[in-house]
């Protein structure tokens, strides 16, 4: 095989850049999904999200995310710079367009980390876009992380669970579903990994195209 061969390379191909939405309920551990599928070193580009919610412990502005005062993100959203816009939990969360824009353009591959309600503004905006529902084990497994991980309070943690019931009855709506098991991030890492190969291989490869606001 030649050393320039990049026929396993999930992002090998710049032709037809993807578009990869990924969801899923409050404490699935998406920000950790992300985190490992960076460390890939694909051509790909992972969109920063701009919220209204203070930054956690650990947390980088511009990194994790761009956070902003709630008349900022009012700004972007009311100047139509937000791709799509959401309010949870009592906090606002877009995805600036340029960024998206701009790295398709380049050719690579975007994530995008967003809620089941900004995915369905994505699907009205890029219907050839990739939707990956990313789900725990079980309900208790995603209460139990809920819980662990002490950033919210019981009245936060109860609603954010009967959100996420509200979420998970939309994976129907969803092309693939991805479980990320308690000790299973690694293989749940692989599975997204292998839709996009699947997906670079395509007959008819998608076409993304954002529309204008």
């Amino acid at each position: 095989m030649s050393s320039n061969d990049n026929s396993t390379n999930p992002g090998s191909d710049p032709s037809h850049p993807l578009l990869v939405v990924i969801s899923g309920p409050s404490g699935v551990g998406k920000d950790a999904v992300i985190a490992e599928l960076k460390k890939r070193q694909r051509p790909w580009h992972f969109a920063v999200t701009a919220t209204t919610r203070p930054p956690r412990n650990g947390e980088t502005d511009g990194l994790d995310y761009i956070f902003l005062e709630d008349l900022d993100f009012q700004e972007l959203r009311e100047t139509n710079r937000l791709l799509e816009c959401a309010e949870y939990s009592g906090r606002w969360y877009g995805v600036p367009r340029s960024q998206v824009e701009e790295a398709l353009d380049a050719g690579n591959d975007v994530f995008l980390k967003i809620d089941v309600q900004g995915a369905e503004s994505i699907r009205q905006i890029a219907p050839e876009a990739i939707f990956i529902f990313l789900a725990a084990g079980s309900f208790e497994e995603l209460a139990g992380r809920l819980a662990q991980r002490r950033t919210e309070g019981p009245a936060e943690v109860q609603r954010r669970l009967e959100t996420a019931r509200v979420e998970m009855a939309q994976i129907p709506l969803y092309e693939y579903c991805v479980v990320n098991r308690n000790g299973g991030l690694e293989q749940a890492v692989a599975d997204i990994e292998a839709i996009i190969v699947a997906e670079k291989r395509r007959v008819r490869p998608r076409i993304v195209h954002l529309k204008q606001p």
